[in-house]
C-alpha cells in the first residue's frame, strides 16, 4: 500500500487528492499495489469536504507517520514549504513538488539530502504545469547537448497580451480580465513583473546546463510596462510579443540568460501560443529545435505533472540522483548587457534566431 500526504489544500494540492482519488485504479494497476491519499495538511477548515476526515494541522503527524510513502508539497513559497520538505526527506519519505520558487532557490540542497536518504525530490510540476518538458529533457533528450532553451512559461501574462493583441484591450484591462477569471492573483506583481518566468527559466536552464542558477542572478523584466502602441508597432513590423524566458549556452561555456518581452516574428513557433497556453523550445546539437506545448497552468493539468511524478517515486530512486546538484555558478551566468539583443522601441528585445 502507498500512502500519500499531500501539504497544502489549494487550487494544486485539491487537484492531487482529487486526481488521486478520481483515477486511482489507474495508479493502482501503474504501480501494481494499491495508493491512498491519507493526510492532508491545510491550517484552514474546509466544512464538508468529501475529504474531511484526512484533515491535519501538524506536519508532525505526516513526518512521524512510517506508513506516509510520498510527500506532495503544493503550500508554495519557500519557507514553510523549505522546512516541510527537509523534514521530509530527512524522515526518508520521498517528496513531490509543484513549488518554483522552492526548486528554483534551494534545489541543489534539497537534492542532495534527498540523495543522502535514498529517495526522490522531484518537480515536473514545477515549470509549464501540465506539459511534460523536465522529463523529456532530462531523459527524451539525454543524447542531445542542449544549448537553448526559449519560452512562454507564464499563463497570466500570456493571457493578458493575447487580449492586448487580438482585442485591443489596455494592459490594465486585460490584467482586470484575467483577475476575474482566476488566472491572475488579486496581486499579479510575480506574473507580470516576470519573476514567476525567471524562477522556471532558472530551474530549466539549471538542469540543461549542469550548474545551478539562481533567479537573483537573471535579468528580469516584466510586461507592466508594455502598452497599445507597442504591440500595434510590433504588429506593424510583422512581429507579436511575448513574455520570454531564454537561456544560452556560448561556446566558451557561460550561459547568457534573461526574461523579458520580446518581439518575435510572426512565423517564430512562440508567436502563436496564445491564451493561458504556455511553450517551450529546447535546442539539442543531434535534435535541432523540439517545441513543447500546453496548459501551463490549472488544477488539473498541474495535478497530472505531479501524479507522473508519483508514479515514478515508487518506481524507482534512481532518478533523483540524476539531476544537478552543483550549486556554484559564480562564473558561470554572463550579464545581460553581453547578450546577442536589440532593443525593439523602450521596453521590448527584439529576439534574433
Amino acid at each position: 500500500m502507498i500512502n500519500v500526504a499531500v501539504v497544502g489544500f489549494g487550487v494544486v494540492g485539491s487537484g492531487v487528492v482529487e486526481l488521486l482519488d478520481k483515477n486511482n485504479r489507474l495508479f493502482s494497476k501503474k504501480l501494481n499495489q494499491e495508493i491512498a491519499c491519507k493526510y492532508i495538511l491545510d491550517i484552514r477548515e474546509f466544512p464538508g469536504s468529501i475529504y474531511a476526515d484526512k484533515f491535519v494541522k501538524d506536519f508532525s503527524v505526516i513526518e512521524n507517520d512510517p506508513e506516509i510513502n510520498i510527500v506532495v508539497e503544493t503550500v508554495g513559497g519557500a519557507t514553510f514549504a523549505y522546512e516541510y520538505t527537509k523534514r521530509a526527506l530527512r524522515a526518508g519519505k520521498h517528496v513531490v513538488t509543484s513549488n518554483k520558487e522552492l526548486v528554483a532557490k534551494h534545489a541543489p540542497e534539497l537534492l542532495a539530502l534527498a540523495r543522502e536518504n535514498g529517495v526522490c525530490y522531484l518537480f515536473e510540476a514545477s515549470v509549464g504545469g501540465g506539459i511534460p518538458i523536465i522529463n523529456p529533457m532530462y531523459h527524451c533528450l539525454a543524447a542531445n547537448e542542449l544549448n537553448r532553451i526559449v519560452g512562454i512559461m507564464n499563463g497570466t501574462t500570456n493571457y493578458i497580451l493575447t487580449k492586448m493583441i487580438k482585442e485591443g484591450v489596455s494592459f490594465d484591462a486585460a490584467l482586470r480580465q484575467a483577475q476575474l477569471l482566476g488566472y491572475a492573483e488579486k496581486d499579479p506583481s510575480a506574473d507580470i513583473d516576470g519573476i514567476d518566468t525567471g524562477r522556471k527559466i532558472c530551474i530549466l536552464a539549471s538542469l540543461a546546463f549542469g550548474k545551478h542558477i539562481y533567479p537573483e542572478n537573471v535579468m528580469t523584466k516584466g510586461i507592466r510596462g508594455i502598452s497599445l502602441d507597442d504591440i500595434y508597432e510590433a504588429d506593424r513590423q510583422g512581429m507579436v510579443v511575448k513574455l520570454l524566458g531564454c537561456a544560452e549556452k556560448k561556446d566558451d561555456g557561460f550561459v547568457e540568460i534573461f526574461v523579458s518581452p520580446c518581439a518575435i516574428p510572426r512565423e517564430h513557433p512562440l508567436a502563436n501560443i496564445e491564451d493561458v497556453f504556455n511553450g517551450i523550445t529546447v535546442t539539442g546539437d543531434a535534435i535541432g529545435d523540439c517545441t513543447f506545448y500546453g496548459r501551463g497552468a490549472g488544477k488539473m493539468p498541474t495535478a497530472s505533472a505531479v501524479g507522473a511524478d508519483i508514479i515514478d517515486c515508487v518506481k524507482g530512486t534512481e532518478k533523483s540522483s540524476l539531476f544537478w546538484v552543483d550549486a556554484d555558478n559564480s562564473t558561470f551566468v554572463r550579464s545581460f548587457d553581453k547578450l546577442n539583443l536589440e532593443y525593439f522601441k523602450n521596453d521590448i528585445a527584439l529576439l534574433k534566431e
